[in-house]
């Protein structure tokens, strides 16, 4: 195999090894519900009733009821990219197995670009590509987000959905500015710890341990965009739209161990879910 020239330090390497070897079933098995695979979380009250019932297929009952919430999550953040013309060109920065993608280009009809640094994601994503017959208009690269050599001004809208805590946030949104075109929109969803609790809590420190990530404060997140001509129009505290999900999880048979860490984390105060959208100034 090539040398992954996407990575650029001993870090990020362990960072592309780890979802090279990823083959969780709460990603794969939630996918092929009906074959958009995403690599997030999901957000809104469940159908708690999935749970109860003939235990032989409570598996199944309960893979889809968390995909449902996590394809509600990538739709609420699509909803804040704004106006995007079939004629524009939008990015995806850490695209997983390109669930959020495909849903872009359904909705906007334009051209959409999906990075990883992962090169087992990329190709499993062009390969789902190719099966849609959207090759021409949705492709995935092996780039890094920091610097994807993409031209400047090229994208109308670029977002993270729970990638940014495995980057720096000041070299992010200098790339992230440089490529949007003047009045293009930056939307991210992400775990950020609270400033007003202070130091990372226990439980943050044992997500960053299990994702080999770097949670961010909160305030890096405004601090760094104000720094890179990103200015938030729309901020919105998910968290209690997201616990339902992880409580569901923690209920279910794709359980993988961390779930009542995050229930932890968010009902303690010290964690948070955003939603930040902010305009290229």
């Amino acid at each position: 195999m090539s040398t992954n020239t996407s990575v650029a330090s001993h870090y990020q390497g362990s960072v592309a090894d780890y979802w090279n070897k990823e083959a969780n079933p709460v990603n794969i098995e939630l996918g092929e519900v009906d074959g958009y695979f995403h690599h997030h979380y999901g957000i809104g009250e469940p159908d708690w009733s999935v749970v109860e019932g003939d235990p032989d297929t409570a598996r199944e009952r309960t893979t889809r009821e968390l995909h449902r919430l996590e394809t509600q999550q990538a739709v609420f953040l699509l909803d804040h990219l704004g106006a995007v013309q079939p004629d524009q060109r939008i990015m995806d920065a850490g695209c997983g197995r390109g669930g959020s993608c495909f849903m872009a280009h359904d909705r906007f009809g334009c051209q959409v670009d999906g990075i990883s640094i992962s090169r087992k994601q990329v190709e499993f994503a062009n390969e789902q590509a190719k099966e849609r017959e959207v090759e021409g208009k949705v492709a995935f690269h092996l780039k890094n987000m920091l610097g994807t050599g993409f031209e400047s001004g090229c994208m109308q809208a670029i977002w993270n959905n729970e990638s940014t805590m495995y980057v720096d946030l000041h070299d992010l949104f200098a790339e992230h500015s440089r490529l949007l075109a003047r009045g293009g929109r930056y939307v991210t969803i992400t775990g950020c710890y609270n400033d007003v609790y202070g130091l990372p809590s226990r439980a943050v420190s044992t997500i960053n341990a299990h994702y080999i990530c770097d949670i961010h404060p909160r305030s890096n997140y405004f601090r760094a965009m104000s720094a890179n001509r990103l200015v938030p129009t729309e901020v919105v505290d998910m968290t209690e739209m997201t616990l339902p999900y992880w409580r569901l999880r923690a209920k279910s048979p794709l359980a993988t161990g961390i779930e009542q860490t995050f229930i932890d984390a968010y009902t303690s105060g010290s964690f948070q879910y955003l939603l930040i959208a902010a305009d290229r100034v």
